[in-house]
């Protein structure tokens, strides 16, 4: 039983990592080189992450500076971004591609905010659907009396505590990130 609620809470996490890293990805009128993490590169035929074919730094705080390891990247690299959603514009000086940030607009702010909170909705169901998943395997292990009732009872609570520490690490980063892109 143990393992068994190892493992849920093992997917739990990997929720919530998966909505850190799509929060790392949203960009909040500041330079986060995280946004870059989703773009591939065309490298000799092979997508590759931007940050293996150079060096990614942020010498501003609304700017992003990729230096390439080697030149014949500048194009594939300012074609990746260009086509990626990010919706900035690279400028290209030969040796390097700067990104540099607007500031965002109040309408943009509430707008990443509801994506923000939207996310985070999603990340709670999938972490009650994990709950639901967990309760039903207690259940039909009671039912082919592998556990007793008291086991099913106290494996359901374990599992419910495991949900709310889960749903209070989601809340926190919503209302962190929404801080966060609310704040000029």
């Amino acid at each position: 039983m143990k393992e068994h609620l190892k493992l849920y809470e093992e997917k739990m996490d990997k929720t919530i990592d998966s909505l850190m890293n799509d929060y790392a990805s949203i960009r909040a009128g500041r330079a986060n080189p995280h946004v870059l993490d989703k773009i591939k590169v065309d490298y000799y035929g092979t997508p590759t992450p931007i940050q293996q074919v150079g060096n990614i730094s942020v010498p501003e705080a609304r700017m992003i500076l990729i230096q390439p390891w080697e030149k014949s990247l500048l194009k594939s690299i300012e074609k990746a971004i260009q086509t990626s959603d990010l919706g900035i514009n690279p400028n290209n000086d030969g040796t390097s591609i700067r990104l540099v940030f607007p500031e965002l607009t109040e309408d943009r702010r509430k707008e990443l905010a509801k994506d923000v909170k939207k996310k985070g909705e999603g990340a709670k169901v999938a972490i009650r659907n994990i709950r639901r998943d967990a309760n039903d395997t207690f259940k039909k292990m009671e039912k082919a009396d592998e556990i007793s009732e008291d086991d099913l009872k106290d494996a359901t609570e374990k599992i419910q505590k495991i949900t709310d520490k889960a749903i209070e690490k989601v809340e926190k980063a919503v209302e962190n990130k929404t801080k966060e892109i609310l704040t000029v």
